[in-house]
């Protein structure tokens, strides 16, 4: 995710730092029953990871929730166009035929799923009208290339919020719904997470009143071979009692924005966006992937996810490193 005091160049390429996690105690993995079929959803950097997730792997993934981001492959693998086209400035325009030439492309290559596996997709999209980081404009574009590949009733585009750039909550204590600031999660008496879900999964049921779950770590790069250079070395899942208990659950991932990894806002967007508190009640494992903050190679100092091409040119396929890591992390849940 991308703060809106900064300059464009400095949006991605600013380091940064911010409080660590608190405690948490090394756990064993359970023996978890998820469903073959999982979501997914992202905020800004995380929205457009989330998107490229969903058409890489779509045969598996049947719904996503993307919030303050653009089509996906807008950057088409150039920090420029990512910069230009992608993001703040007014005359911000993706280049939708390019784009989707080039995801049709892959699409046929098979580097992605089929674009008849979309067809049974759900797909929740949010972009606050007053955010100056990822203009309305921009995400306008991603509902726009969505429409090609969904019907109509199973695409939902809420733009009419008068929020700035962040993951806006019904949780009090947190930034003002107008300012886009750490940890980018803002009290905005909007439930985003209750939104998305219920268009995602369908009836479900309120949220529990408080998370009484387990958050557990993840040592990514030896569940994930891709992972290692890529991802943060710990990840982290939350789990429900009755998930841990044998009953069957659904698997929903969760991608943290730019500055929003554990390394610069804490337990701020694992524990606090209320997607916890809905896994409780309604039988949901959240997977809370992190992603490297790295200075070179790749050069990533505000830990962002790859959705302009700092991890290779394939990043938007499954080639993808990144795609390749997190889909490993499933795989090893599955086990």
């Amino acid at each position: 995710m991308f703060k809106t005091s900064l300059t464009l160049s400095s949006v991605i390429v600013a380091a940064m730092s911010g409080p660590l996690l608190a405690a948490e105690t090394e756990t064993s993995l359970p023996k978890l029953q998820l469903a073959p079929h999982l979501t997914v959803s992202g905020l800004s950097s995380g929205g457009y990871f989330a998107a490229q997730f969903h058409l890489a792997f779509a045969n598996e993934v049947k719904g996503a929730a993307i919030l303050a981001a653009g089509p996906v492959y807008c950057a088409k693998n150039d920090l420029m166009q990512a910069l230009g086209n992608c993001m703040n400035q007014p005359t911000a325009t993706p280049d939708l035929p390019a784009i989707n030439q080039y995801l049709a492309t892959q699409q046929a290559a098979g580097k992605l799923a089929p674009a008849t596996a979309l067809a049974d997709s759900k797909v929740w999209l949010f972009s606050g009208s007053a955010d100056a980081t990822v203009l309305p404009q921009v995400s306008t574009a991603l509902y726009q290339q969505y429409q090609q590949w969904l019907p109509k009733e199973a695409l939902r585009f809420i733009n009419d919020q008068p929020f700035a750039h962040h993951f806006p909550t019904n949780q009090a204590g947190f930034t003002a719904c107008d300012k886009s600031e750490s940890p980018f999660i803002a009290s905005c008496n909007y439930d985003a997470s209750g939104q998305l879900l219920s268009h995602l999964l369908g009836a479900i049921k309120p949220p529990a009143s408080q998370a009484s779950g387990q958050l557990v770590k993840l040592q990514q790069h030896q569940l994930a071979p891709a992972a290692a250079g890529q991802l943060a070395a710990e990840g982290y899942l939350y789990i429900p009692e009755s998930c841990a208990s044998g009953a069957a659950c659904r698997l929903h991932i969760s991608f943290h924005g730019c500055k929003q990894d554990v390394s610069q806002v804490g337990d701020a967007y694992i524990r606090h966006t209320g997607l916890n508190e809905y896994a409780d009640t309604n039988q949901l494992v959240i997977l809370y992937p992190q992603v490297e903050k790295s200075a070179m190679a790749p050069f990533n100092p505000n830990g962002c996810w790859d959705w302009w091409g700092y991890s290779g040119e394939h990043y938007a396929t499954i080639d993808g490193p990144q795609l390749k890591a997190v889909k490993q992390l499933v795989e090893a849940l599955r086990q």
